[in-house]
């Protein structure tokens, strides 16, 4: 009896959280596209003045450590380029996600 009670655990969790994770191959495949866009748009001067980003970028082994660095790359892309370009690009990191991660990660809507 005991030993089904992990997976059922596992299941009702992904439930709550919006639905299991991608296939761990196409998470892969995607992990390096939504690297290599984050790497793309710190390029440049960004690279010398936000060292460590870089390095978080590429050293981050999963979709979640790459989402979390969101945060940190608006702050550098709106140092480098104004909030507005960089919210233009943060939004289009975040499209990169969808449907690799559960719905309960993406923010909502705002209200205008």
């Amino acid at each position: 009896m005991m030993r089904w009670m992990p997976a059922n655990i596992i299941s009702s969790m992904q439930t709550l959280l919006g639905g299991p994770l991608a296939e761990p191959a196409h998470s892969d495949a995607q992990i390096e596209v939504i690297r290599q866009t984050m790497l793309e748009r710190l390029a440049g001067s960004g690279d010398s003045t936000f060292p460590q980003i870089k390095r978080r970028i590429l050293l981050v082994a999963d979709l979640q450590g790459l989402w979390y660095l969101r945060s940190d790359l608006m702050g550098a892309l709106s140092s480098l380029h104004g909030e507005l370009i960089a919210r233009q690009s943060i939004e289009e990191i975040t499209g990169l996600f969808e449907g690799l991660l559960p719905k309960s990660m993406f923010s909502r809507p705002r209200r205008h």
